[in-house]
């Protein structure tokens, strides 16, 4: 029994389950911003990326193992520790992946199992190897975070290219650039041992913060394209959303101090990560209720 606790508890961490599930979330934000409603479609196309996003994840964990050693952050990952071969892993994330698109295509349409596959090649194939060689490679590698919402968009029947989705991934796109280089300055020793170009080669810190402030604000204002360009959005979430936006850029202001410390960059992260799960709740709620 403690065995299989033990490999139960590798094979989520493997699949990086806390990150998958915002991800599998942000799906059934899509979903519903189409549908307006819960039904079994729903349920299985969550399931279906969740598990798609848990191979993409354990794909990543082989990928990096050999710089996961080298950083304190990720030094005890199951790889890197030795709790598990790398072959172990494969098997893991082949399994997570096959399945997962399975239940994608037979739970959705081509649609959404194309995004899923997509997805996949985006963040193993393309961006992986990018974020060793550039250090701005989080900007391209952002468009991940944008297409789990348009497979649930897509899923519950929607056009891949309707202005209404295209809104919500712009936002979890322009999300990703703040998010991943505010954990950049809090871990940016770490990365830098390990041998990743990291922005604080090119920039001081006071030069980050206000870069990184530019993008936060990018963030509060393409929240407000969702509501704009969605006609059934009552006008109670679009001043919801503007309160949120006036509250994430006076929590985050400090980042502009001349005295930064990693605290102030570790309460921004928080800040708008907690932000981005409000938006996403006031969306679905909105769809659902109204």
């Amino acid at each position: 029994m403690e065995f299989l606790k033990k490999h139960i508890a590798i094979i989520l961490e493997l699949g990086k389950v806390r990150i998958t599930f915002f991800v599998a979330f942000s799906t059934s934000v899509g979903y519903l911003f189409h549908s307006g409603k819960f039904e079994p479609a729903l349920i299985f196309c969550v399931i279906g990326v969740f598990l798609l996003s848990c191979g993409s994840s354990a794909i990543n964990h082989y990928q990096e193992r050999f710089s996961d050693a080298k950083m304190e952050r990720t030094k005890g990952r199951p790889i890197p520790s030795g709790r598990i071969s790398g072959r172990y892993a494969i098997i893991v994330s082949v399994s997570f992946v096959v399945i997962g698109l399975g239940i994608i295509y037979f739970s959705s349409n081509v649609a959404a199992l194309i995004l899923g596959v997509v997805a996949l090649i985006w963040y193993n194939v393309i961006y992986t190897p990018l974020k060793k060689k550039y250090a701005l490679a989080v900007v391209p590698g952002s468009v991940i975070g944008a297409i789990p919402p348009m497979i649930g968009w897509v899923a519950s029947g929607g056009y891949v290219f309707d202005k209404e989705i295209l809104a919500l991934a712009f936002f979890f796109f322009i999300w990703q650039i703040p998010h991943f280089w505010l954990l950049l300055m809090i871990h940016s020793k770490d990365y830098e041992k390990a041998g990743f170009p990291t922005l604080t080669k090119i920039f001081n810190d006071i030069q980050l913060g206000r870069i990184t402030f530019v993008w936060i604000a990018a963030l509060a204002t393409s929240c407000l394209l969702i509501p704009f360009l969605s006609f059934s959005s009552s006008i109670y979430s679009m001043i919801m959303m503007f309160i949120l936006g006036a509250w994430l850029l006076w929590n985050t202001k400090s980042i502009l101090s001349k005295y930064l410390e990693r605290l102030i960059f570790r309460k921004a992260f928080l800040r708008i990560n907690f932000y981005v799960l409000a938006v996403v709740v006031i969306i679905s709620l909105d769809k659902i209720i109204f």
